[in-house]
């Protein structure tokens, strides 16, 4: 978090919302509604908790959380995933301004940014000032798709964005703002020294987990693939202690796996290797069950393209295994549209992953980018 005493003084006598969870902390791990209601004092009057709680402890898909008291500071914290997916009102009345401080990973689906975008349309309507307080992407600039198309909006993609969208939270802030909300009252605070072209690991930082399935940096930087899998019965390795880097089910010959994976004549593969690995998650799918899968070892992060690889062993898992299946609604508040249609946002690339027909991956991947890419030319804060 960037809070500094002239933003603080810029503010001192508006009462404030902040949107934040475990992971908005400083330099010094000290969390940012500490210092807010340190710097506020009684003028901080509420915060807004996104997907899994304000201390990140409720697991995935409609476990929502609820509206308590922060113990530290004793400041009413709102839930906008459960009761409800937005601020009512009524919660804004007394606000002034509210800040933004959360760490995004990257990725389309990631439901936090939905969190920021539904914040920015109802300030919009009640002509309150956003301030986002900006954070790095920890898996950088570059972009991989599918685009999301209209169809297959929903809680995990409320307006188009690639799936790795190559933005910061502070960005994203921005081009909503430009495609929807041209009147609101939006701040960005800038990272100071930030470059785009850095991962996570090259910024020094310690990795604070930002939701419960994602421990460490190379989870993240496996998710925008892996993530696909929620929209399968393959385990995506929720109930071990290596989410998304680990995938398997019972039924899965690793044996069958490996030997497309090592055949395959693709440059991708190089950047990635697949270990063979047996767990038993502790609950999520297949809760107690022996699964047979791989786990993931990203050779080169720069060059891994995590889309792609999922998409490429989910449509061979697919053809050769008949226990394979995409999961049925509910998922994410969405009681009509198939998970894995939501997730991957392409229908092309859907019908791809089911054989219904042939496609070019990579034009649906990346060279269909263009307009989004000129889009956000406009938005972008840092090189």
């Amino acid at each position: 978090m960037f809070f500094s005493q002239g933003l603080y003084q810029v503010y001192q006598k508006y009462k404030v919302a902040l949107l934040c969870n475990q992971a908005s902390l400083d330099e010094t791990f000290t969390p940012t509604f500490i210092r807010f209601k340190q710097a506020f004092g009684k003028n901080f009057r509420l915060i807004f908790s996104p997907q899994h709680g304000l201390y990140s402890e409720k697991q995935a898909n409609m476990i929502g959380s609820y509206d308590e008291v922060e113990p530290f500071t004793q400041t009413p914290v709102i839930s906008l995933y459960g009761p409800r997916l937005e601020p009512e009102p009524y919660h804004l009345e007394d606000i002034d301004v509210v800040f933004v401080d959360l760490q995004e990973v990257g990725c389309r689906v990631y439901t936090y940014i939905w969190t920021m975008f539904l914040l920015l349309k109802v300030c919009f309507n009640l002509g309150k000032k956003v301030v986002v307080l900006d954070r790095p992407n920890p898996i950088g600039g570059k972009i991989e798709g599918p685009y999301l198309e209209e169809d297959f909006r929903s809680f995990v993609g409320l307006d188009p964005l690639p799936l790795r969208h190559g933005l910061t939270i502070g960005e994203l802030a921005l081009l909503f703002k430009k495609r929807h909300f041209p009147g609101l009252d939006l701040e960005v605070v800038p990272v100071k020294g930030y470059r785009k072209s850095l991962l996570w690991k090259e910024l020094g930082r310690p990795w604070v987990l930002p939701s419960p399935n994602l421990p460490s940096w190379w989870c993240s930087l496996v998710y925008p693939g892996q993530v696909l899998l929620e929209g399968t019965n393959l385990s995506e390795g929720r109930g071990t202690t290596l989410p998304f880097l680990v995938f398997g089910a019972p039924y899965l010959r690793i044996e069958k796996v490996l030997n497309f994976w090592e055949k395959l004549d693709l440059p991708e593969k190089n950047h990635v290797f697949l270990r063979p690995f047996v767990f038993e998650p502790t609950f999520d799918k297949w809760k107690g069950s022996r699964c047979f899968g791989f786990q993931l070892y990203v050779k080169d992060p720069v060059r891994f393209q995590p889309v792609k690889t999922t998409l490429i062993l989910l449509r061979f898992i697919k053809e050769n295994f008949s226990e394979f299946e995409f999961l049925e609604i509910p998922y994410e508040f969405e009681e009509k549209k198939r998970p894995i249609d939501i997730l991957v946002g392409s229908k092309p690339v859907v019908d791809w992953l089911e054989g219904k027909r042939e496609i070019d991956l990579d034009f649906y991947l990346y060279y269909n980018l263009k307009n989004y890419q000129e889009e956000i030319a406009s938005i972008l804060m840092y090189e």
